[in-house]
């Protein structure tokens, strides 16, 4: 798996700003990737120090249009947490 398909995108939500403050970013990430690919995959496409990554899974929520349903995907979110002095500018502007 390359590690720009480990990344999909970034979080930003209310929380996520929040935890800025405190050097912890979010992202949605590949399902299948575990912490240490997470790990590898934030620190080449950002070029900073990584010193922990937690995740969460998120199973589908059953979804009604009408006489059909349906299920919203599943996802994993990655929270990871940045040595003291790295940032990711991405961010810095949102």
């Amino acid at each position: 798996m390359d590690v720009r398909d480990i990344i999909k995108r970034p979080l930003v939500t209310e929380k996520s700003t929040i935890l800025q403050g405190e050097d912890k970013y979010t992202f949605a990430v590949d399902p299948r990737a575990n912490k240490w690919q997470i790990k590898q995959a934030v620190e080449q496409i950002f070029g900073v120090k990584v010193i922990a990554v937690n995740t969460l899974r998120y199973k589908g929520k059953k979804r009604r249009m009408g006489r059909s349903e349906g299920y919203t995907p599943s996802w994993k979110k990655a929270v990871v947490t940045l040595a003291p002095g790295n940032k990711i500018e991405f961010f810095e502007g949102v």
